[in-house]
């Protein structure tokens, strides 16, 4: 197997509808990681591996039930030529039952070399996908997209703002909500006064000690009255 020697990320994402994911790809951190040379991102349109008139990649399901089905062949032609040419860490599917996207899968991932990205579509993927091509299988939450286009996007924006470089202040990411187990505290800027609503005096103080004492006080105040889920281990 050809070894890819580059030490940037690289992410694959293989899609049905690939159009979907041309905005949230280039914009913001994420095309300014690509710029900078941090990570490498390249959308797959899957009917390039179809064999089948028109480029068909989904059926019927043999059960009979209404929908169609991803089909596994272009899915397995493609994969197989991308491993070919280097190796995954991991072979993502998009579903709606697998483990859902926190921050601490995030950071796991951003540690990864090259990913693999399968966007779900239709009424679903044939099982042998599943079962012999997916090393995870990631939700961001409990409802119903179009396809998994969308959650590939979050998962690549998730993973690659944590890459060295990709934000300008480092410590940004570090403070981020989640990055402690709890929410951020609330953040204000100029001017100290609008239309008579002040920002807290500690916050003009100067005294950094006292504004991180009030900072947690508040994250943990924040989080147990609007994420109380997430202090159940603290």
């Amino acid at each position: 197997m050809a070894e890819d020697n580059n030490d940037k990320m690289r992410i694959d994402i293989l899609s049905v509808m690939p159009e979907a994911l041309d905005s949230p790809l280039h914009c913001s951190i994420l095309q300014r990681a690509q710029d900078k040379g941090l990570v490498e991102i390249h959308v797959h349109n899957l009917r390039d591996w179809s064999l089948r008139k028109h480029r068909k990649v989904d059926d019927y399901p043999f059960s009979g039930n209404a929908g169609m089905v991803m089909q596994i062949e272009p899915v397995w032609r493609c994969m197989q030529e991308l491993q070919s040419q280097r190796h995954y860490d991991e072979v993502i599917f998009t579903s709606p039952d697998g483990d859902i996207l926190d921050q601490p899968m995030a950071n796991t991932l951003s540690l990864a070399k090259n990913i693999m990205i399968l966007c779900g579509h239709y009424k679903g993927v044939d099982y042998r996908i599943r079962e012999h091509l997916i090393t995870r299988e990631i939700s961001i939450g409990d409802y119903v997209l179009t396809g998994g286009e969308l959650p590939a996007a979050v998962i690549a924006d998730a993973v690659v703002r944590l890459l060295p470089g990709a934000i300008g202040d480092e410590q940004s990411a570090l403070s981020d909500s989640f990055q402690d187990g709890l929410l951020e505290a609330p953040v204000y800027t100029r001017p100290a006064e609008f239309n008579g609503w002040k920002v807290p005096e500690i916050l003009l103080s100067g005294n950094q000690a006292k504004i991180d004492e009030w900072k947690m006080e508040q994250a943990i105040e924040r989080t147990r009255r609007l994420r109380p889920n997430l202090l159940k281990d603290k």
